[in-house]
């Protein structure tokens, strides 16, 4: 059974640390196209894998669900150390809706807090707001700004 990460009504630490995980995002910049990231921990301390883009020298994508279960539940040990209830979340670009990548990460990320004992689940960040692919919340800014540097 999968987890639902995030159930309405979102309290203030959960929009809180999802808020500052599209800022990071934004504040990254990293273009129109990149590739997916995971991620495990709390913005500004996680520990995260991203598969090499397409095309790339020596890159071997993720394909194998058994291998992203086991770099899943690598991240969340590692994780874990950090923080008492680790995050997982998925950066991409595209909108909020669910795409092919969400569902490659949904399966392995559940798996892998289950085996742990934990209650993630996988939230998708994209630089206009994030989103629960399980339970549907989801919040969204029309325009959200890199922080100044400094």
């Amino acid at each position: 059974m999968l987890r639902s990460a995030v159930h309405a009504p979102i309290d203030r630490e959960t929009h809180a640390v999802l808020r500052a995980a599209v800022l990071a995002l934004v504040d990254a910049r990293p273009g129109r196209r990149f590739a997916p990231v995971l991620h495990a921990g709390r913005p500004g301390l996680a520990v995260r894998h991203q598969d090499p883009r397409p095309g790339s020298a020596g890159a071997v994508p993720v394909d194998d669900a058994g291998l992203r279960a086991d770099l899943a539940l690598a991240l969340l040990r590692r994780a874990r150390a950090l923080h008492r209830e680790p995050l997982v979340w998925l950066t991409r670009p595209g909108e909020l809706s669910v795409h092919d990548d969400d569902l490659r990460w949904l399966g392995p990320t559940a798996w892998a807090a289950q085996a742990l004992g934990l209650p993630a689940g996988l939230v998708v960040v994209t630089p206009r707001g994030w989103f629960d692919p399980v339970s549907g919340v989801q919040r969204e800014w029309q325009r959200m700004r890199p922080r100044a540097p400094g």
